[in-house]
Parts: C-alpha cells; structure tokens; sequence
C-alpha cells in the first residue's frame, strides 16, 4: 500500500516536509507551548513523577487492555484510564485504574465528550 504524501509543517512559515503535523522540530516547541497556555496549570501537579511510576507499575502487572478482553480479545494496553476523573475526586488507587489500549481509550473519551467535542 502507498504511503500519504508529506505535507508541509503546520507551525507558519516553515517549509519543512512532514508526516505528521509538526516537522521535528516543532513538534516539541507545539508541546510545551500546549502546555503553557491551553492546558490547565493543575495538570501537572495530579500527573507528575509520582503518577508516572503508578501507571508503570499498573501496566506491568495489567499488560493487556482491560475493554478488549472483556469481548475476548487480547490486545495490548498502552494507556491507563481513572474510572472516576481525578478533577472529579477519584484517586490514583488501582481500584480506580483500568488499563487501555489507544483505541479503547479515544473511544471512550469520545463517547463522554471529553475530547473533540
């Protein structure tokens, strides 16, 4: 199968030839400029360094996508999701942990509206 054409980098003025959105170099430059003005400042106080080393763990002992193999499917995880939103109370406890393949997790938050309207 032929691949996509490239396309030019999104960032202006740059004439770089790109897969994706940003060429490489502005992709980290869109990233931390995301999360100085677009993100909630909070964010990274509930996901720092501490949240990095549980969703690790949690990975770890739960490898495959929790959703998919309910339907019989083994797939790997890639994400881990709180079932109760952080923002809404919930916890980093495993209790409240489900791990997630990409798709499962897009889907997700699509269905509740969290992401892309």
């Amino acid at each position: 199968m032929p691949t996509r054409p490239k396309r030019p980098c999104s960032h202006p003025g740059c004439p770089e030839l790109t897969d994706g959105r940003y060429c490489p170099t502005h992709t980290k430059a869109e990233a931390k400029r995301y999360d100085k003005y677009d993100r909630d400042p909070e964010h990274n106080k509930r996901y720092g360094r501490a949240w990095k080393k549980i969703r690790e763990a949690y990975l770890r002992s739960h490898p495959l996508c929790e959703p998919c193999q309910a339907d019989g499917r083994l797939v790997p995880a890639t994400t881990v999701h709180h079932k109760q939103k952080l923002t809404e109370g919930g916890t980093h406890a495993h209790s409240n942990l489900q791990s997630m393949c990409e798709s499962c997790h897009s889907s997700l938050h699509a269905r509740q509206g969290d992401r892309w309207g």
